[in-house]
C-alpha cells in the first residue's frame, strides 16, 4: 500500500479525509502538505479551484504514556477473569452495549433477515443524510452480526480511536432491536479498521509492561474505551512481571500497568 498521495476536494479538510480513507488511517497518522488552496466560484458560477493535499503516512507512534509513581490512594480494580482459549481475530468484543429500553407493547416477532434488512435501511438512512455512498457487507456468527463498511471518503465514520464508529454502533442497536422480540448485536467495521487498531493496543501493552519493569515505575496510559482496556487487561493477564489495574470516570477511564513489587 502507497504511503504517500495525493488527494484533491472542495475544501482541505475533505481532502485530508479522502486521503485518510484511502490510505487506511486516521487522520491524526498522516503528515499533511497543502499543495493548492481551495479558491470560490466567481458569482458562484463558474471558475474556483478545488484544495490539493499530498498525505503522508506518519511513522506508528503509540499513544502518550506519562510515568507516574505509585498513586497515592488505592484505585478501584476491575477484576479480569482468564479466559480458557483465544478469541479468533475476525471476532471483535462488543464495544458499547444498548441501555435496556423501557417497552409499553409487546414487540411483534420478526425474523431475522428482516431485522438484519432493518439495519441496513437504518445505516443507508444515516449515508443519505451525510451525502456518503457506503456498501455493506453482511457476516452474521451465532453471537452476533458484523456489518462491514466500505467506499470513500469513511475517515469521517471511525472518528478519533474510533469513538465515531462506536457511536453509530450503539444507536444502531439501540434502533433496530428495541421493536423485536429476537435481538441481534450488530458490530460496525470500516474496512478491518477494528482488527488493525485491536493489533496497535496489543503492541502498546507490551511496549508499556518493558517499560514498568525497566523503570519500576507505575505507567499511566491514555483514556481510551472499555474493549481498549480490557485488550490491555487480556494481553498482559499472564505476565508474571507487571500487573493491570484501571482507573477514572467514563469517559476518562485509563490503565495504569504497575511492576510487581519485589520482582525484577
Amino acid at each position: 500500500m502507497a504511503n504517500v498521495i495525493e488527494k484533491t476536494g472542495k475544501t482541505i479538510e475533505e481532502a485530508i479525509s479522502a486521503a485518510a480513507a484511502e490510505l487506511g488511517v486516521e487522520e491524526s497518522e498522516l503528515e499533511i502538505e497543502v499543495l493548492e488552496e481551495p479558491s470560490k466560484k466567481f458569482l458562484g458560477l463558474f471558475g474556483g479551484t478545488p484544495a490539493k493535499i499530498r498525505a503522508t503516512v506518519k511513522v506508528v507512534e503509540l499513544p502518550k504514556v506519562i510515568e507516574v509513581n505509585p498513586p497515592p490512594e488505592p484505585v478501584e480494580v476491575e477484576e479480569h477473569k482468564p479466559i480458557e482459549k483465544e478469541v479468533p481475530a475476525e471476532k471483535f468484543e462488543p464495544i458499547l452495549e444498548p441501555s435496556p429500553v423501557e417497552e409499553t407493547a409487546e414487540p411483534e416477532p420478526v425474523d431475522r433477515e428482516q431485522i438484519i434488512a432493518d439495519a441496513e435501511k437504518f445505516l443507508q438512512d444515516v449515508f443519505a443524510a451525510m451525502k456518503i455512498e457506503v456498501a455493506i457487507e453482511v457476516e452474521e456468527t451465532e453471537e452476533s452480526c458484523l456489518l462491514d463498511l466500505s467506499g470513500k471518503g469513511l475517515g469521517v465514520l471511525i472518528g478519533r480511536h474510533g469513538q465515531a464508529l462506536d457511536a453509530l454502533q450503539y444507536l444502531l442497536n439501540l434502533s433496530v432491536n428495541r421493536k423485536n422480540a429476537e435481538r441481534i448485536y450488530f458490530i460496525l467495521d470500516v474496512e478491518d479498521y477494528r482488527h488493525r487498531r485491536a493489533e496497535t493496543v496489543t503492541k502498546l501493552a507490551k511496549s508499556v509492561a518493558e517499560r514498568a519493569i525497566k523503570t519500576r515505575k507505575d505507567v499511566k496510559l491514555e483514556p481510551m474505551s472499555r474493549h481498549e482496556r480490557k485488550i490491555i487487561h487480556m494481553t498482559l493477564q499472564d505476565n508474571n512481571r507487571v500487573e493491570t489495574h484501571s482507573a477514572g470516570e467514563e469517559p476518562y477511564r485509563y490503565v495504569i500497568v504497575s511492576p510487581k513489587r519485589g520482582r525484577r
